[in-house]
């Protein structure tokens, strides 16, 4: 099995950037960590390559509420554990890690804050566990520049990089 690629997007609220799709030109699986938004933005992912999405504080309503809140899925031999809402822990915090070791994850992809995060924490059981935070892919709000994610996976690893748009 080789490298896989996956392109990591959230907090569209409802708006499809059109500079993402290209962007995600050649991956492989899309997720999508929430706040989704009406505009048939997972349709629109889907065309690209197939879409694991969960719902965000704001998909109240319709289709996007139908989402999971938490989804945890294999691919290219990691185990990644998507949720909307992650409070990353402090080094050190094992008890804070408790969720994502239970799963055994690989890599925790979430969103939320609107601030593209990518670290590395090192644990007992698992080695490294990676939180990754695409940033926001909607309209530009605050002073927060929009941008997107990539992982790259491969079994016992995942390397990540943020795309600002």
């Amino acid at each position: 099995m080789g490298v896989m690629l996956i392109g990591v997007v959230s907090d569209t609220h409802g708006f499809y950037d059109p500079r993402v799709p290209p962007l995600l030109e050649g991956v492989e699986h899309i997720l999508h960590a929430g706040d989704i938004g009406t505009g048939q933005i997972i349709e629109q992912l889907s065309e690209i390559a197939p879409v694991t999405a969960v719902r965000g504080n704001n998909d109240r309503e319709g289709p996007e509420s139908e989402f999971p809140e938490i989804e945890t899925l294999e691919l290219g031999g990691c185990r990644i554990y998507l949720t909307h809402i992650v409070k990353v822990p402090k080094d050190g915090d094992d008890a804070g890690l408790a969720p994502y070791l239970e799963h055994a994850a690989d890599a925790v992809v979430f969103g939320h804050s609107h601030m593209a995060f990518y670290e590395t924490r090192e644990t007992e059981q698992l080695g490294g566990l990676t939180f990754f935070n695409p940033g926001a892919a909607g309209k530009r709000r605050f002073k927060v520049v929009p941008s997107i994610g990539l992982l790259e996976l491969e079994p016992g690893r995942v390397e990540g990089w943020i795309l600002v748009l």
